[in-house]
């Protein structure tokens, strides 16, 4: 009878680089990267998500499109507030306008490593921005529900999500985590490596985006049966004019190995402190990928070799973590464990 005063839940994978919106019942809605353009003269809020990215490093001086989130926790309160005020209000009918009554109940997804004042700030930040009750989840356990891995059961399953901020790898058995290791080098980072590389070897200057494509387009974490190459375009700081260069798979694999290699050292670093009944377990059923890293390509061989377990890519490895957040709470009684309230 009340059903429709109550606001559609929804589960939200807040990340660095881009926000998925999961609504109940309906699955993904809304994948969005979370940028937000601002106009400094009158601190209203000019676009979001896509439009808000194609801003960036293209904005008059009033306009100032920026990322709120670093290393995947909030650096700016206020606009990550109207971010996702923006996001849950996209993704409720237009009829429900109780806001005191309707609110949906949401959840977050959070990096295992946040501190208190980081996993509050994440809370506050929801509740302002219209959720009736907020929830947090860990962005390891929610890749795992969302990799249909049996988390509930007494067995080991080892996740490694690889997103923009940070890198998470744990190993989760009865519901929780048992070991985990959670470092704020990822994706971003591995664009920016691209960036300096670039400018350290043909003193040009690129754009984070343009860094972006050479690692869709070129990276790699092993050596590729065919090596590729791309005609780039920057500003020659020398001369201060536009240059071409072409760049290879080779130099792109150099330019990312420090990040790449900090990824792996959190993966070793895991196995040396699971107990040793679960490492058997994972011995035998492998790890998971998820996050936008597990794109990049070869990196399962690399872990293959550098750990001597099995390794498969979530089949939605960038959704991962937002399907699995969103099971959580069409299945709140079987997943109470592992959301967070307080």
């Amino acid at each position: 009878m009340f059903g429709g005063l109550f606001g559609r839940d929804v589960a939200i994978d807040l990340g660095t680089a881009n926000t998925l919106v999961f609504v109940k019942g309906q699955g993904i809605v809304l994948s969005e990267p979370s940028v937000v353009a601002i106009d400094t003269k009158t601190d209203k809020v000019v676009a979001v998500g896509s439009a808000a990215k194609r801003m960036l490093g293209r904005t008059p001086g009033n306009i100032v499109a920026m990322r709120p989130l670093k290393d995947g926790v909030i650096a700016d309160f206020e606009v990550t507030e109207k971010m996702l005020a923006y996001f849950i209000r996209k993704v409720q009918p237009q009829r429900l306008f109780f806001r005191s009554f309707v609110g949906p109940r949401v959840v977050v997804c959070v990096p295992s490593g946040v501190t208190g004042v980081e996993l509050r700030a994440v809370k506050e930040a929801t509740e302002s921005a219209g959720a009736r009750q907020a929830y947090t989840i860990e962005e390891p356990l929610a890749a795992a529900i969302g990799a249909n891995l049996p988390v509930n059961e007494a067995q080991g399953s080892m996740v490694v999500d690889v997103g923009g901020g940070t890198s998470e790898v744990a190993v989760i058995s009865l519901g929780g985590i048992v070991t985990k290791s959670s470092i704020r080098i990822a994706g971003d980072d591995i664009d920016d490596a691209i960036s300096t590389y670039i400018q350290k070897e043909y003193k040009l200057a690129i754009g984070t985006q343009t860094a972006e494509q050479l690692k869709i387009e070129l990276g790699s974490a092993f050596r590729l049966e065919e090596e590729e190459s791309a005609e780039i375009r920057g500003r020659d700081l020398v001369t201060g004019l536009p240059k071409t260069v072409v760049i290879t798979s080779e130099e792109i694999r150099e330019a990312i190995s420090v990040p790449v290699d900090a990824v792996l050292a959190a993966v070793r670093d895991t196995l040396d402190r699971t107990p040793p009944e679960l490492a058997s377990d994972i011995m035998d059923r492998g790890m998971i990928l998820a996050g936008g890293g597990a794109l990049l390509r070869h990196l399962d061989e690399r872990l293959r070799r550098e750990t001597g377990i099995p390794v498969h890519v979530a089949d939605d490895a960038l959704m991962c973590v937002a399907i699995g957040s969103g099971r959580s709470l069409e299945e709140i009684n079987s997943y109470r464990s592992a959301l967070s309230s307080a």
